[in-house]
C-alpha cells in the first residue's frame, strides 16, 4: 500500500467512526426509551397484581411472565444488544485509525 492508499483508508475510517458515533447515539436513545417503556409497564403490572392480593413473594416473577411485559423486556434487551455492538464498532474503528495512523507514520520516517 502506498502513502495514497493509506491516507484514503484512513480517512474512510474516520467517515465510518463518525457514523458509528451518531448510531451509538441514536441507539443509546432506543435503549433508554425501551428500558423506560419496560419499567414503566412493569411497575404499572406489580401495582394491579398488588391490588388484586396477589402475595409480594411473587409478584414480580408473576409480572415478568406477562405476554407484554415479556414483549418490552425482550425489546428493552435487543436495544441493549444493538447499542453494545455500536460501542464495540467505535473501538474497532478506533483501534483501525491507530494502526493506520501508525503505518502513515512508519512511512513518512522512512521517506526522510
Amino acid at each position: 500500500m502506498n502513502d495514497y492508499d493509506l491516507i484514503n483508508e484512513l480517512s474512510s475510517k474516520v467517515n465510518l467512526l463518525d457514523t458509528a458515533v451518531k448510531q451509538l447515539g441514536k441507539r443509546g436513545q432506543k435503549y433508554a426509551q425501551a428500558e423506560h417503556d419496560y419499567k414503566v409497564k412493569l411497575s404499572q403490572q406489580i401495582l394491579v397484581e398488588r391490588d388484586k392480593g396477589m402475595p409480594v413473594t411473587i409478584i414480580s416473577d408473576i409480572c415478568r411472565g406477562n405476554a407484554e411485559i415479556a414483549k418490552l423486556r425482550f425489546e428493552r434487551d435487543v436495544a441493549e444488544v444493538s447499542y453494545k455492538a455500536a460501542q464495540e464498532a467505535i473501538n474497532s474503528y478506533k483501534l483501525q485509525i491507530r494502526i493506520l495512523d501508525s503505518q502513515i507514520s512508519r512511512e513518512w520516517t522512512n521517506v526522510k
